[in-house]
């Protein structure tokens, strides 16, 4: 049975946030905020713990309002110079089950008017971390190539983020993999449309992704030293 999670309103919703970003503004509409973001984004994610146990059992689905996979919609303005008080997209990430104790891969959503995407992997990992990738990337280097450039996986997502203007010590710039080397951010992405998000197979198209994205996911997972 196919279940639609996300509508039209959601757009509006955000695209009138976009224009009022105040907190008088969000108090009078916040009905609607629950209605037609909150509440769908969690139903998504509490429906998206059965296809994600069969992924991996160690990535969480948590539909808690608060603390769980769905991101606030308030922004932490205490360092920001943009002092707006909301964020004007949702956002929506299943972590890692170890994901509070060390930085590992994730799932993620973007739901935002003209920039929906969903993005796999680790983004900006400390600096241990990030050479524990890079060790994995020279010691297996098949893998890694399977991983990032199968056409099952190319055919939906594109490796990208940062990347270090220098080899990273250690690593000569004649090494055939020093641009994956260099890269600072270990992420993959793909575009994702409205039309997608609001139709009744969307649930069964970011479960097909994320499956797409399990050898890289994997792979992560392995060289930072937890399970997949």
């Amino acid at each position: 049975m196919t279940t639609r999670y996300f509508s039209s309103k959601l757009f509006e919703f955000l695209n009138d946030l976009a224009e009022n970003n105040n907190r008088e503004w969000f108090k009078e509409h916040q009905d609607q905020y629950e209605r037609y973001v909150r509440e769908p984004a969690l139903d998504f994610i509490n429906d998206f713990a059965t296809p994600l146990e069969g992924i991996s059992s160690h990535f969480v689905a948590d539909s808690r309002k608060v603390g769980g996979s769905l991101f606030r919609i308030q922004r932490d303005t205490r360092f920001a110079k943009d002092k707006t008080p909301y964020k004007e997209n949702t956002g929506l990430q299943f972590r890692h089950a170890s994901a509070k104790d060390v930085h590992a891969p994730g799932f993620y959503v973007n739901l935002q008017p003209g920039e929906c995407y969903m993005g796999v992997g680790l983004w900006r990992p400390e600096t241990k971390m990030a050479y524990a990738i890079r060790e994995k990337i020279d010691q297996d280097p098949n893998s890694w190539k399977r991983a990032t450039r199968g056409k099952r996986f190319t055919d939906v997502f594109t490796v990208t983020g940062d990347s270090l203007s220098r080899p990273p010590k250690g690593y000569s710039e004649d090494h055939p993999l020093i641009e994956d080397l260099k890269r600072k951010d270990f992420i993959a992405s793909t575009r994702l449309t409205q039309r997608q998000i609001t139709s009744d197979h969307f649930m069964e198209y970011f479960t097909d992704n994320c499956k797409r994205a399990t050898p890289f996911m994997k792979f992560l997972c392995d060289a930072v030293g937890v399970p997949f």
